[in-house]
């Protein structure tokens, strides 16, 4: 039997990482300047931990640097796409955009680790395609919605190439070590945007700072990975499913932002899918 604490930690964690969307709205900040904050933040409390546990947070040789770094920069383009995508669409379609994260991990894993790909994977790919393009009320540029939508499947496609090299360093590092340099990396490459961009930050908005790095990040990160010790992965991937569902409660009861029924119809089909293709024990 899976422990009852175990499957409390993962939803909290997963509530946790819902948070976050929630930011770009409660912030009067442009996107950049919240990923800063997130990235900063979250590595100081990252950096903090791993002294404390005493981890050995050495990086073996140049190569494995080189690729932390690039992947340090695309951690900061799928938080700033994510993030910048809720500001001009909402909560829903950020989310919802971001969840289609599969369709990409389907069609680039066989590329990346010489990996077959079977007709069931196109099927997902499909239905996944649909829940986005159901969203979409007109294919505009104008459209604020379809703008989001774009921005937003950056960000998946972003969160799909962070995965991959994630995978890729999954047997040589602790997750906690890898989300260090990755995070500290997003973290110089963004400071120079900061002198780019008419913003003016309060204490008020550098607490929500603090706790969006802290807590929905680096804290909602350790629980996640510590419930995976007593969670069986589908199982833990059917629950961070629930992450767009989680954020699009906290829209409307914290901004009373409802969804419209092609975002409800769009969100319950890739989450659906992506949730039987876990029940299955595939990998997505």
């Amino acid at each position: 039997m899976m422990d009852k604490k175990s499957l409390i930690t993962v939803n909290i964690a997963v509530l946790l990482f819902g948070m976050a969307g929630l930011f770009a709205k409660w912030l009067d900040i442009p996107a950049v300047g919240i990923t800063f904050g997130r990235v900063f933040f979250s590595s100081i409390a990252l950096l903090i931990f791993s002294l404390l546990t005493k981890q050995d947070i050495k990086v073996k040789d140049r190569k494995d640097m080189i690729l932390l770094i690039i992947a340090g920069i695309i951690l900061a383009v799928h938080w700033w796409s994510f993030l910048y995508s809720i500001q001009i669409s909402s909560v829903a379609i950020g989310t919802i955009t971001f969840s289609s994260f599969p369709l990409f991990v389907t069609l680039l894993e066989p590329i990346f680790f010489d990996e077959e790909l079977h007709k069931k994977d196109i099927v997902l790919c499909l239905l996944i395609l649909l829940g986005v393009f159901i969203t979409i009320p007109h294919f505009s540029l104008e459209n604020q919605v379809f703008q989001g939508v774009i921005v937003g499947m950056l960000s998946s496609l972003a969160y799909t190439l962070l995965t991959l090299i994630n995978r890729f360093f999954s047997h040589a590092y602790s997750s906690t070590t890898i989300s260090l340099y990755e995070q500290s990396s997003a973290t110089i490459v963004l400071l120079p945007t900061l002198f780019l961009v008419d913003m003016t930050i309060t204490i008020n908005d550098i607490g929500l700072l603090i706790f969006l790095g802290v807590v929905t990040t680096a804290l909602a990160h350790t629980l996640f990975i510590s419930s995976l010790k007593q969670i069986p992965a589908h199982i833990a991937g059917i629950i961070s499913s629930m992450e767009s569902v989680y954020s699009i409660i906290l829209a409307i009861i914290l901004f009373q932002e409802i969804p419209t029924e092609r975002e409800i119809i769009g969100a319950i089909i890739i989450i659906t899918t992506v949730i039987l293709t876990q029940l299955k024990g595939e990998k997505v």
